[in-house]
């Protein structure tokens, strides 16, 4: 049974590291035939990197759903890793690609959601609301007798990714604190990005009799970190990790905001998206782990903050200004 993988938003931190690693590591490679990587910006660092691994890249302009399947046709893929792309158009972007994947005939689609869209309030949080939409349109193909799409899904909801708070290394280096917007009793469970890496690329190359492996197929998989942290927690794993006292401040939204934009280069709405997933910390709906998902499929325990805090401990620790950082989705 052949598996061409075709990987969206190779520009973009997740998709790039599902795509690096299918390609690098043996675990997963040899169980590849292809690899394709579609993306908005043929011309990325990340995109040449994955083309240098052996990926086949392909530029993706959205707008037509007929030049989309056209796109995906091209790549000769039987697996579509739906990640959605940093932009303020990433709704309409996956619901073009879906609807083109089910026009090509793609029967195995696996998208990256968000933990916590299902808990977001439309007018609060629309950018999370997103995914909701995006996971509705994916999965509506499964009743679709016209079509092979949605023979076999799968859907990944990430928590909060933990290399986010990478965007806070000024502070923790020159003050010694972790400035949040998460208020002082409520909890959350970063997971680290790879993590979530390792859970895609077994449901990408995870076989069965009807497309991906029985185990996954199908599934609603909700992959956090391991340990709910209050902001003090967090900054305790930190100061463990790095071997220096760290602390944590709990800041105003605007506060908050006014960092991400001295601090990250990313997409506006994607600052919009962390911005509305620190109100879901406030307001409480993020006390929760859900690990089962992560140690199903990869058999491994996923990675504890103050082992994040070690992986990094270069970023904050270094002695230059770093650069302005990317938000990771």
């Amino acid at each position: 049974m052949s598996r061409n993988i075709c990987i969206t938003a190779v520009e973009g931190q997740t998709g790039f590291l599902i795509a690096e690693l299918l390609l690098t590591n043996n675990s997963f490679s040899g169980k590849l035939d292809s690899l394709v990587g579609l993306t908005l910006d043929p011309k990325a660092d990340k995109a040449k990197e994955l083309e240098s691994l052996g990926a086949k890249i392909v530029p993706h302009s959205p707008g037509r759903v007929r030049d989309t399947i056209k796109a995906l046709k091209s790549t000769g893929c039987d697996t579509l890793c739906l990640v959605p792309p940093a932009s303020v158009d990433k709704k309409d972007i996956c619901l073009e690609l879906v609807a083109a994947a089910s026009k090509a005939g793609v029967p195995n689609v696996c998208l990256i959601s968000s933990a916590g869209c299902d808990y977001a309030d439309p007018k609060l949080h629309p950018r999370l609301r997103e995914f909701i939409e995006i996971e509705t349109a994916v999965l509506q193909a499964k009743g679709d007798p016209s079509t092979s799409t949605g023979h076999s899904p799968c859907v990944i909801r990430a928590g909060f990714y933990a290399e986010n708070i990478l965007l806070y290394a000024p502070q923790a280096k020159s003050e010694g604190i972790l400035p949040l917007p998460i208020g002082k009793n409520h909890k959350f469970a970063p997971v680290a990005l790879g993590d979530v890496a390792q859970v895609a690329a077994h449901v990408l190359t995870g076989k069965g009799e009807h497309g991906f492996d029985d185990r996954h197929r199908g599934q609603m998989m909700i992959v956090t970190g391991p340990m709910l942290c209050a902001g003090n927690e967090l900054a305790e794993a930190a100061s463990q990790a790095l071997g220096s006292p760290m602390e944590f401040e709990n800041v105003s939204q605007a506060e908050a905001k006014r960092i991400l934009k001295s601090q990250s280069d990313s997409d506006e709405s994607e600052k919009q998206y962390i911005l509305e997933y620190y109100s879901l910390v406030r307001q409480g709906s993020t006390n929760y782990i859900a690990t089962t998902a992560f140690h199903d499929v990869t058999g491994e325990h996923p990675t504890q903050p103050t082992d994040f805090f070690k992986l990094y401990k270069s970023e904050f620790t270094e002695q230059e200004q770093p650069k302005k950082k990317k938000l990771r989705r």
